[in-house]
């Protein structure tokens, strides 16, 4: 058994035994006390019965008669006159009875009948007195003692029944108890090996909802955690996977050409040829590392913003007029629908990357002669920039991972189109850095619409 189920075990055990032997000791408690007060009272009832017929028959045959019916019972009975003089008694009489008249000789007693000897743990005997009247004139009492033998004997019985009772009930505690906290933490001790597991990079981690309590919970968190960092796992195998094949690619290049610009047989042409090549490999290398470089600060948030109020109409119109040349020779056409006035607070520098990453992406993936629309919406909390092609569509299943890292629609297309898949992670990346939100609506053929939200509060 594991160490959390014997002391949550133990722990609820002694719990349990305390509320027990509380109960216990106030049910016994009650029970003796009960059934000595009901001796008692049986005891001063049986005298006042003694001392009512004698009332009415107060001679030596009706005296003789009492003592002799006490003498084949388990009670004694003596009767004294007025003066506290015995005149009858039953045989053979309690040891101390007669000492214990002589010392209650006097003592005022009221009709009902009073209690001389309640003491039946101390004491032989337990007593009482009951007053013999006659036209409210007291002529004679009628004391009862009783063996507390019988008493004793009767409590050790009580006694004994509680103690199986308690044996019983404490062994049932026990097993059940036990039972239970092993039950209560078997999920806790195969979460602490799926969490050992977890630390020794195993995530082959199966839970499942055992319940929907706390423990339930915390299971699915934990399955929701193995899940996540399988996943990261696997992107990141994915991720470095393509990272090598991204460099490898232009290092070929590089290397290639390199080789073939050394040739002592080239032309002064060809060597500018290979060299240019080269120098467009190694950019394509410094831009990789860049994009790289940039998204690792995002992820490690240490990647500021630098917010100031920007008036926005103007800071599209100067971004966009850098694609007026490339525009013009697809025969494109870009129309930017923003109201003159409209401030909000933006880092310029950084979310001058997100609207050139989208306008080259609606520019290489749109055939020429389309156009291209960018509109810009004010409500009441936010501020809306929608960027709008009609282009080529991204696929229905590529949608929910276009924002991943190194992820293309076409892989085809990546040296054809010179990107590397980072461009929309970093647009999201600095889009969220902003406070704002990004979606993407496309389907296959009939354009892409992007749409940037953001609250005017910066």
């Amino acid at each position: 058994m594991n160490r959390i189920s014997i002391k949550l075990g133990l722990l609820f055990l002694m719990f349990i035994l305390l509320i027990e032997a509380a109960l216990f000791f106030y049910l016994y408690s009650g029970l003796a006390n009960t059934r000595i007060s009901e001796e008692l009272e049986s005891l001063r009832l049986r005298g006042n019965s003694h001392r009512e017929v004698l009332e009415k028959h107060h001679d030596s045959a009706t005296l003789n008669h009492v003592a002799l019916m006490e003498s084949e019972a388990e009670t004694d009975v003596v009767i004294t006159d007025k003066t506290g003089k015995i005149i009858s008694s039953s045989r053979p009489l309690i040891q101390g009875a007669r000492k214990a008249v002589e010392k209650w000789k006097g003592k005022s007693l009221t009709y009902k009948g009073e209690i001389m000897q309640g003491d039946w743990k101390s004491k032989p005997y337990i007593a009482t007195a009951s007053p013999i009247e006659k036209g409210r004139q007291q002529f004679g009492t009628v004391y009862m003692f009783k063996n507390t033998n019988d008493i004793h004997e009767m409590i050790a019985r009580l006694q004994h029944h509680f103690y199986v009772a308690g044996a019983v009930s404490i062994l049932f505690s026990i097993v059940t108890i036990f039972a239970l906290s092993k039950f209560i933490t078997a999920p806790l001790i195969k979460m602490k090996k799926a969490t050992e597991k977890l630390s020794q990079g195993d995530l082959s981690v199966k839970l499942g909802a055992h319940s929907r309590d706390e423990l339930g919970q915390l299971g699915m968190s934990i399955q929701s955690l193995a899940n996540e960092l399988q996943r990261l796992r696997k992107e990141r195998n994915e991720f470095l996977s393509s990272i090598s094949h991204e460099l490898q690619t232009p290092l070929m290049y590089l290397k290639g050409y390199a080789d073939v610009a050394r040739r002592p047989s080239n032309t002064p042409q060809e060597r500018d040829k290979y060299l240019a090549i080269v120098e467009e490999e190694a950019e394509r290398i410094s831009q990789l590392v860049k994009d790289l470089f940039q998204l690792a600060q995002l992820d490690q948030h240490t990647f500021f913003i630098q917010k100031q109020k920007v008036e926005l109409a103007t800071y599209l119109h100067t971004i966009c007029a850098h694609f007026h040349l490339a525009l013009k020779e697809k025969e494109m056409e870009l129309d930017i629908s923003c109201s003159q006035g409209l401030y909000i607070l933006l880092d310029p520098e950084r979310f001058q990357q997100v609207i050139i990453n989208l306008l080259d992406n609606a520019m290489k993936y749109s055939k020429e002669g389309t156009k291209i629309d960018l509109i810009v919406k004010k409500s009441a909390e936010s501020l809306t920039i929608t960027l709008k092609d009609q282009g080529i569509g991204i696929p229905e299943k590529d949608l929910p991972y276009v924002f991943d890292k190194l992820y293309r629609v076409e892989k085809s297309r990546s040296r054809k189109s010179g990107g590397y898949g980072l461009g929309l992670s970093i647009v999201k990346e600095i889009v969220e850095a902003h406070g704002g939100e990004i979606t993407i609506i496309s389907k296959t053929g009939k354009g892409t619409t992007v749409e940037i939200a953001l609250r005017e509060d910066g």
